[in-house]
């Protein structure tokens, strides 16, 4: 059976699945709505766009570079977008506006801590990645370090990072697919996970990476809309809109004050560090600046990500308060009253879509959730590339097979971690159901910023980092940070539904924690280190550093110890 054959098959059992759901008797709030045929029409015709530029793209997907990297033919220009695509998630557009939908000014800090992150991308690490780097990250941060620790740790770390990532793309995606077809939420999130599955283990990186840029585009252009037709409403006067929102939120005046979602300083520093820090240690956006042919075109797609990044964030904040004015001051099909965050059929996380219904009917309704969807697939394929490439590229093919991995049964293991991912990540959807999804995408920035930020960092810049430094300190971040994490009122209570007040870690992210602790251990081990294949590493490092800067020279010969 040919692969064209084989995609359509896939495709028409998908978009099937979303079709069945039609019959299936809706869970959410109040009765269920009649079938919104043009909304469906709509979503349907986008999202089956973006499935074909995936077949489209995987004729050009033959070899291991083509599935991780397709081969540095990005520009600047596309990858800068592709990286915008990838970084405006679910947390992003459904999670910020619904944070400043339910707790109103607080939702901006997850805006800009998640922009300042890339001043660190683009001093610290743009060049430097693309100079030294090949699939993943770990191709960096092992260098001149012994593959088989570094590359452990490394594969540890972005496995876990992209599980939490995950978990956050599948409960938007399941509310929203829940929503749209009235599907019960644990078959919206397995539908997800089908369609996810077929956008990796169909196209790789090559047509991930056009679908992002494609989707990007959209979804600057459909957020937009809705801003504009937002403050159409208000007047374009943003005053009015802000006084409108809180003369009918709970909140009243307390809705444009800080400490409305993040309620004591300590909190407000380690979501702070885990937003700024966080961003150079995601495995998915590090991977993408492997896909351009040098380390100008590197920072060319750093500057280009930074403008639309900003420009959307803006977006978000607007949206958000939009909701406020549109849902609650005129209260449609999908709003029942009540609590804020509980009047809304999906909960706070559906917010913008609402919106879209409100202000533009059901064509835009099925635009905007067909973006929304969209964006949430083609993050997930990223993330789960970068899961697979891990596992496959790291493990395999470096750590087991010592460099002598054949190319099939490389994208063979890469093909099954993914499988395993997309299965474990439904599993995860369905149990954070409830959680605001930009929430949960901060602790896997917690995470980043507390095991592969503070190796990366260490390994490339400073001379007398180590392997036993690097993989002990990072081992320490990931643990600490996960430990903490699992004690953290989102999850201990949140998620596994223990009483409130009752979660051993009081605070919102670990990072104030686990990130100081990962690099002191990182300084102190490798300054006890005394092994001569410390002093071998330290000696590397000054090809290490020309490389890095010029890209110039040769790679280090690297025990695989």
């Amino acid at each position: 059976m040919s692969l064209s054959i084989r995609f359509l098959i896939l495709a028409a059992c998908a978009l099937a699945t979303a079709g069945a759901a039609l019959a299936m008797p809706s869970v959410g709030l109040g009765p269920r709505q009649p079938t919104n045929w043009s909304a469906i029409t709509t979503f349907i015709f986008f999202v089956g766009a973006t499935l074909w530029m995936t077949r489209l793209a995987t004729v050009r997907s033959r070899s291991s570079a083509d599935l991780y990297s397709p081969g540095g033919g990005i520009s600047g220009f596309q990858n800068g977008l592709a990286i915008a695509g990838d970084y405006m998630s679910a947390a992003s557009f459904l999670g910020i506006s619904g944070l400043v939908f339910v707790s109103g000014f607080d939702g901006l800090i997850f805006s800009v801590g998640w922009l300042v992150g890339w001043p660190v991308i683009t001093f610290l690490m743009a060049e430097r990645l693309r100079n030294l780097g090949k699939f993943t990250f770990a191709d960096v941060a092992a260098y001149r370090f012994a593959q088989r620790p570094v590359r452990t740790f490394a594969a540890f770390g972005s496995l876990v990072v992209v599980l939490f990532y995950l978990t956050a793309q599948m409960v938007g995606a399941g509310q929203l697919v829940k929503i749209l077809f009235g599907l019960e939420y644990a078959y919206a999130v397995i539908m997800v996970g089908i369609v996810m599955m077929m956008y990796v283990l169909l196209g790789g990186m090559t047509s991930t990476t056009w679908v992002m840029i494609n989707k990007a585009v959209f979804l600057l252009a459909g957020t937009t809309l809705m801003a504009l037709a937002v403050m159409f409403h208000a007047g374009f006067n943003p005053e009015a809109l802000f006084a409108r929102a809180s003369d009918l939120h709970v909140l009243k005046d307390a809705l444009m004050a800080p400490g409305g979602l993040i309620k004591d300083p300590v909190s407000a520093i380690s979501v702070g560090m885990a937003l700024m820090f966080g961003t150079a240690g995601l495995p998915h956006i590090l991977m993408r600046f492997f896909t351009v042919s040098n380390a100008r075109e590197a920072r060319k797609s750093v500057a280009w990500a930074t403008l639309w990044i900003g420009y959307f964030y803006v977006l978000t904040f607007i949206i958000g308060f939009g909701a406020i004015v549109s849902l609650i001051g005129n209260p449609g099909p999908y709003f029942v009253g009540g609590k804020v965050a509980g009047g809304l059929q999906g909960g706070a996380n559906m917010a913008a879509v609402h919106l879209a219904s409100a202000l533009g009917g059901d064509l835009f309704l099925g635009f905007i959730s067909a973006v929304a969807f969209t964006t949430i697939l083609a993050v997930v394929a990223g993330l789960t590339l970068s899961g697979a490439s891990a596992v496959s590229h790291d493990l395999y093919a470096t750590v087991w097979r010592k460099g002598n991995a054949r190319a099939s049964d490389e994208r063979r293991i890469s093909k099954l971690t993914a499988f395993s991912l997309g299965v474990v990540a439904v599993i995860l959807g369905i149990v954070f159901e409830h959680e605001n999804v930009a929430f949960l995408v901060m602790l896997a920035f917690s995470i980043a910023c507390s095991a592969n930020f503070p190796v990366l960092f260490m390994a490339v810049l400073w001379k007398d980092c180590t392997t036993r430094g690097a993989t002990v300190g990072g081992f320490l971040g990931l643990a600490t940070a996960v430990v903490l994490t699992l004690l953290s009122p989102v999850v201990w209570e949140s998620a596994l539904h223990n009483p409130v007040g009752s979660a051993p870690f009081p605070y919102a992210s670990p990072a104030i924690v686990s990130m100081p602790l990962a690099f002191v251990a990182i300084w102190l081990l490798s300054l006890l280190d005394r092994s001569p294949q410390a002093a071998r590493e330290r000696l590397l490092f000054q090809d290490q550093l020309i490389r890095s800067e010029t890209g110039i020279g040769h790679v280090a010969v690297r025990p695989h110890q």
